[in-house]
């Protein structure tokens, strides 16, 4: 049983505030992701725990014993660097072996346990190499094969996959994700790129500006943001967020509100009771996107349309209002056209417009997305 806890772990560098009211938990056996934009404090913390970096206060506790101030190497914790940090002097099989050959481990031993490393991720084929012949994902299977020989209680990742190019991080993350699964080993992983995340990890932990702002299953923070900045910063093409007054299921944007002008199911304007004004948020997937005329929708042109394949992203203007919608490649579209948007509203998100937390019952919303994922999957 290995977990890992933050108590109330704060950095500072003089006046600067790295990260601050860190408190976190990750579980025996867990994939967790520290998830945000650059400079938010996630490598910060991942170094907190490695003990590369000291806390300003706070504890961080390993399998329930403060390893706040234990020397790093005494913690039984890997680390995989974005730029590898491989020994460019020695062979695949030196740099894999190295740890054990500091730890006084036998030649026999060791040999076997670099036997194994390399079948597990399968260079075997690459062991007497030179590091300088490696492409790019050889060099960093040796950089896993290094952190994983020792068998640590804890694996840390720091955007291990940046420097890769697309197709090889998918299948590099595929990877890794199965090499986590496989030895069961407590892993925390920092990244900016929310696909990455959202494929890799057993619970998500988004960050911004040195603050923690919501931990949650990979489905909880996609479809139950708890605030503006989580709704948009997770999912591509990002939502769309328009400032609206509401009165009683009607919302209208308030810098165009001829043009944009949508009443709310029923089911969902108790939601929003008492709220007269908010920011509302819809995720371009959500919308339908119409060539006809139709009830209840907003009319907008269109500026841009990006295929994707069996999708397009169109880019409209209802009025002032820009909105990013996703629709199917069968729609016929292009540059000045005029279309009609519906919007799936029981999906829909309120924010408040000072403080950007999210309006309504979380509970509520929970049953609500679950339903209507239900329904879509059932027509």
């Amino acid at each position: 049983m290995v977990t890992v806890e933050y108590e109330s772990v704060k950095k500072a560098y003089g006046e600067t505030i790295a990260i601050e009211d860190i408190d976190l938990e990750v579980d025996d056996g867990e994939f967790t992701i520290l998830l945000g934009p650059s400079g938010c404090g996630k490598t910060t913390t991942l170094r907190c725990l490695a003990g590369l970096t000291e806390p300003t206060s706070g504890t961080i506790t390993l399998d329930g014993h403060d390893v706040t101030n234990v020397h790093p190497k005494n913690r039984n914790i890997a680390m995989v660097f974005q730029n590898f940090a491989l020994y460019p002097h020695m062979t695949v099989r030196e740099n894999i072996g190295y740890p054990l050959k500091v730890a006084d481990v036998g030649k026999e031993e060791r040999e076997n346990r670099i036997e194994q490393v390399a079948e597990t991720l399968e260079i075997p084929e690459l062991l007497d190499r030179d590091i300088a012949n490696l492409s790019g994902g050889q060099q960093q299977r040796v950089a896993l094969g290094r952190a994983i020989i020792r068998r640590p209680a804890v694996f840390l990742m720091d955007e291990p996959l940046a420097n890769l190019d697309a197709k090889l991080k998918i299948s590099m993350r595929s990877r890794i994700k199965v090499l986590q699964r496989e030895m069961d080993i407590t892993t925390l992983y920092v990244t900016h790129d929310q696909e990455e995340a959202m494929s890799l990890g057993d619970k998500l932990v988004v960050m911004d500006k040195g603050h923690i702002q919501q931990i949650g299953t990979p489905d909880e923070v996609y479809h139950q943001p708890v605030n503006q900045f989580v709704a948009g910063f997770i999912g591509s093409p990002s939502m769309n967020f328009v400032e609206v007054s509401h009165s009683d299921g009607q919302i209208q944007a308030e810098n165009a509100p001829e043009d944009f002008d949508v009443t709310l199911d029923d089911a969902v304007v108790k939601r929003y009771s008492g709220t007269d004004e908010m920011t509302l948020g819809v995720r371009p997937q959500y919308f339908s996107i119409h060539t006809e005329e139709t009830a209840n929708a907003v009319e907008a042109e269109v500026e841009v349309t990006e295929p994707q394949g069996d999708e397009q992203i169109v880019e409209v203007a209802a009025g002032d209002v820009s909105l990013t919608v996703v629709a199917p490649s069968t729609i016929d579209t292009t540059r000045g056209d005029t279309v009609w948007l519906t919007l799936e509203d029981e999906l829909v998100h309120g924010f408040d417009p000072e403080t950007g937390d999210r309006i309504g019952d979380p509970e509520e919303m929970v049953a609500t997305t679950r339903a209507s994922s239900s329904a879509g999957s059932q027509s």
